[in-house]
């Protein structure tokens, strides 16, 4: 018999937040061509994960710059104009955790991989991040998703059951890793797609 859930865990960039390089890099670079190449060879996502696993921005920055000195100018900007990369609270996801929490029936928290350097800038702009019982930020634990440990923290840290707790994130690896981890979850997609699962589940109404 699954055990109702009584826990709500969102992931935050892509999500709740509308994280993207893109955002920045359109301005940089003078088509979409060159800046797929940037990101995908240069300032790539495995790279910015170290950071979200909390290595300083400083010495990350520092590592591509040996390897990349021809860019020295655009991976310097990946840092130093972060804020550029935020395009703002995403309104539907918005609304379902403000709904969430309106009802006072889950516990809910955040399990993000984000930099303890560039996530209280986050922090100081976006009201919604101060809606969550607790938030677990990959830089400061030193650990990220997909670790089971990252999500094991959590779980400790807010005496949560897994049984009874619903993830939510729109990378297919992490979802993959909780639901291993035996927690329901919701690969995101959409705002639209989140809610119906969540009215399937009848967590929302």
């Amino acid at each position: 018999m699954p055990q109702p859930i009584s826990t709500i865990i969102f992931d935050l960039g892509a999500v709740l937040i509308d994280w993207n390089p893109r955002h920045l890099y359109r301005k940089i670079f003078s088509s979409e061509e060159e800046m797929e190449t940037f990101l995908r060879d240069v300032c790539t996502s495995d790279w910015n994960e170290v950071q979200d696993e909390g290595r300083s921005l400083e010495e990350g920055t520092s590592l591509l710059i040996k390897s990349f000195p021809q860019h020295e100018t655009n991976i310097r900007a990946y840092y130093g104009r972060w804020e550029e990369m935020l395009g703002g609270e995403i309104e539907g996801t918005k609304n379902i955790l403000h709904q969430l929490k309106e009802s006072g029936q889950y516990k809910l928290y955040a399990l993000t991989n984000w930099s303890d350097e560039t996530f209280p800038v986050a922090w100081a702009i976006y009201p919604s991040l101060h809606w969550f019982d607790g938030i677990v930020v990959s830089g400061k634990e030193k650990m990220r998703k997909p670790s089971h440990a990252f999500y094991q923290l959590l779980l400790d840290r807010y005496q949560v059951p897994a049984a009874q707790a619903l993830f939510i994130d729109d990378n297919i690896r992490n979802v993959i890793a909780a639901r291993e981890f035996g927690i329901d979850s919701i690969l995101f997609e959409n705002s639209h797609q989140l809610k119906n699962e969540l009215e399937k589940r009848s967590i929302i109404v």
